[in-house]
């Protein structure tokens, strides 16, 4: 930045900090005033504006560093990517301020402003980056959990598992689901597996073909794959598309599987 610059805002950096922090509260951009303490909010504001200050001094990369850290911490901890940016433009716009009224410098207003810019700006866009990948990976760790969870193979009986899908089905997920339905089969010595596809919103012929791999993979490992939770508009749709679901048995209901399963394993529900 332009020793000028600098020396004027080192000169009157407590008048500088003042300004900055009475905006902030004026603009009332921080919506976590209302669940956090206001004596974190004002240690926050300390902790923020001694970077934003040791980034005029310090080398930049080291400076940038510890600015996108405490970024990424803040972000971690659910405040806003507001706090961030507009903390930031507050503080250029202050120090512009600054400048204007204490030194001589309308000559050279284009200059100045360019110069601020070029500090200021790829701070915005280090922090902007930072939130983007701080988003992205939350989100691919959400998916992958999501994913886990949303295909598991459950024991009912000795020799029946059931398998509950919910959720649209595309062919990454169609795959987890394959490595879980195989995997599960062998380890829990399933004989019957139903396929519950009850929370499944749309059954296309994507879909379809996704579900006779499925049951194709059960048999060569020698277990019967049972469809149930064939709701009227799907079988509609299954008839309509010209589906062929003929290689295993179906089911509207769990409950009527679970019969046929039963009678598969040679046992029955008997009521008492």
């Amino acid at each position: 930045m332009d020793k000028l610059i600098v020396e004027v805002i080192e000169k009157y950096k407590d008048d500088i900090s003042k300004r900055w922090k009475e905006k902030l509260e004026e603009q009332e951009m921080m919506n976590n005033l209302q669940v956090m303490s206001k004596d974190l909010y004002q240690k926050t504001n300390e902790e923020f504006l001694g970077l934003i200050y040791s980034h005029i001094t310090v080398k930049y990369n080291e400076s940038n560093d510890k600015i996108l850290e405490f970024a990424e911490k803040l972000i971690n901890m659910g405040w806003n990517l507001s706090y961030l940016t507009q903390g930031l433009q507050t503080f250029r716009r202050t120090v512009l301020e600054v400048l204007f009224e204490k030194v001589s410098v309308n000559e050279k207003a284009l200059d100045t402003y360019q110069e601020v810019d070029r500090w200021i700006d790829p701070l915005m866009n280090g922090l902007m980056d930072a939130s983007s990948k701080n988003w992205q990976n939350t989100l691919s760790m959400q998916k992958v959990a999501l994913r886990e969870l949303s295909a598991p193979l459950i024991p009912v009986f000795k020799h029946i598992s059931v398998m509950p899908l919910i959720g649209t089905i595309d062919t990454e997920r169609a795959k987890l689901i394959m490595e879980n339905l195989l995997n599960g089969v062998i380890e829990h010595r399933a004989q019957v597996v139903l396929i519950d596809i009850t929370g499944v919103p749309v059954v296309d012929t994507m879909v379809a073909h996704h579900i006779i791999q499925a049951s194709e993979a059960v048999r060569l490992i020698g277990a019967t794959c049972i469809l149930v939770g064939i709701r009227p508009e799907i079988a509609q749709t299954i008839v309509n598309l010209g589906i062929d679901l003929g290689q295993f048995p179906t089911k509207s209901t769990l409950y009527n599987g679970i019969q046929t399963a039963l009678s598969l394993t040679n046992r029955q529900i008997v009521e008492v």
